[in-house]
């Protein structure tokens, strides 16, 4: 049994999330029955890029299926750069390996790790400080 949480965008659909400690996966399945896994250091990683190296500034999701080329500059390309902490591809499963930026970010939302937006289209993520208070 998993978490359930819905994409960013305004009319976002709902999938469940898994966290694999065993094979050091989430485990997503869309509510189409859709399933993905990524690299569970994605939540650390993407949280570490958003507020070190954007400088907590607001990027672009960018979500793309695996097939499409994703724009420069946002969560998306830098899930598959060869410049990521693990140097590839987040996504784990083949045919699959896109749509980072759908399901990932709101992972880091429910952790309060970051601020996201809920729109219809172009939803941006930034990195929420850590506080004095949160290192205690």
């Amino acid at each position: 049994m998993g978490i359930q949480l819905t994409t960013p965008s305004s009319n976002g659909s709902q999938f469940t999330v898994n966290l694999n400690s065993k094979n050091r996966t989430i485990d997503i399945t869309s509510h189409a029955g859709n399933r993905f896994s990524f690299h569970l250091s994605a939540i650390r990683d993407l949280y570490l890029w958003l507020r070190d190296d954007c400088g907590g500034q607001w990027v672009l999701l960018g979500t793309k299926g695996e097939e499409e080329t994703p724009n420069v500059g946002t969560v998306e390309e830098w899930a598959r750069s060869p410049d990521n902490p693990i140097g590839d591809w987040y996504g784990l499963t083949a045919g699959r390996r896109g749509r980072f930026a759908s399901f990932i970010p709101p992972i880091l939302e429910l952790l309060d790790l970051v601020e996201l937006e809920h729109n219809a289209q172009n939803n941006r993520i930034r990195a929420l400080p850590v506080t004095a208070q949160d290192q205690a």
